[in-house]
């Protein structure tokens, strides 16, 4: 069993808040303490962590293995493993359920989500999404997981009762990382090749708008090839949207519901995900190409701290603690 390292000596209260940075060039999960901006211990996992999604009670993690086409399940306050469910190749993202009873991963080589009972802990059901599905969300009502599908640039609707593809939304592009207004009439979506994100009208499922991010310098290349834009997040409160760039080594902040730019925040090398406080007070962003992740001041949209840890971060989560 491997457990878990603290490398600061931090008391877990009532209400402490945690930002779980999955490294998915190795084989270990940092722990982030939001209240000093430091490191406060790590998980170790399965080789190339993607996805992390936590269980309703927070008692359990579900981490995705690219690396070893298994998700793991960790018991988070101990750090021990619990099982390493075999699952399709190349998983990438997950959600959970609202019951927590079930985990969708996205099977990144074929066309398919693959489900896992968080019961009897075996993947019970693969359903048919798309060529190369990347990303999974719940949506705001609890009815349905939407699934990116790389291969065949749509959103895919799975019902969560039924667990059957309901409907299906065209897009433009390669969709990449997606963020789902609360009141789920909209979804901004990220595409390969766009230095910003489509705006979908969920009701009518279908693009409505695109959305530039500020020019990046001349010649920026994206550290990850046609990726120009990844990690994309809608602020607690609901009212601003903070989108990232791989052009330009920064995130730009939106008002909601209008759209109108608000400022840009200068971040590390290569920002590939992002993550809020539930208080809203901070925005934590990964930085896979230098191997930190930046905390940002929410108001003043001022990077506050910058902080070491394991190769090439890229998903991260915010948890409060029971």
């Amino acid at each position: 069993m491997r457990l878990l390292c603290f490398l600061a000596t931090l008391p877990l209260l009532t209400g402490t808040v945690r930002i779980y940075v999955a490294n998915s060039g190795g084989d270990n999960i940092t722990i982030i303490d939001p209240a000093a901006n430091r490191v406060a211990g790590e998980l170790r996992v399965s080789r190339n962590p993607h996805g992390i999604a936590p269980s309703p009670d927070k008692s359990r993690l579900f981490v995705s293995s690219e690396g070893e086409n298994v998700l793991d399940v960790v018991d988070r306050a101990s750090g021990r493993m619990i099982r390493r469910v075999p699952i399709g190749a190349r998983p990438n993202n997950v959600a959970i359920t609202p019951d927590g009873k079930r985990v969708y991963v996205c099977i990144r080589q074929e066309s398919w989500v693959d489900i896992v009972d968080t019961a009897s802990l075996e993947k019970v059901k693969s359903v048919p999404v798309g060529r190369y599905p990347h990303n999974v969300y719940l949506t705001p009502d609890g009815k349905y997981m939407l699934v990116t599908s790389m291969g065949d640039k749509k959103l895919t609707a799975v019902d969560v009762k039924t667990e059957q593809p309901a409907f299906e939304i065209p897009l433009p592009g390669v969709p990449r990382p997606a963020a789902i207004e609360a009141d789920g009439k909209r979804i901004f979506v990220q595409l390969s090749n766009l230095h910003g994100f489509v705006v979908v009208d969920y009701p009518a499922r279908r693009v409505i708008d695109t959305v530039k991010l500020p020019d990046a310098p001349a010649g920026a290349a994206p550290l990850i090839p046609f990726t120009f834009s990844h990690g994309i997040g809608i602020t607690p409160n609901g009212r601003e949207l903070w989108v990232n760039s791989m052009l330009d080594n920064s995130v730009s902040v939106y008002s909601l519901p209008s759209l109108k730019l608000l400022g840009t925040v200068r971040v590390g090398k290569g920002p590939d995900w992002l993550a809020f406080t539930p208080d809203g007070k901070r925005c934590y962003v990964s930085n896979a190409g230098e191997d930190t992740v930046s905390a940002v001041d929410v108001v003043s949209h001022r990077e506050i701290a910058k902080i070491h840890v394991g190769k090439v971060p890229k998903r991260l989560i915010t948890i409060e603690l029971p």
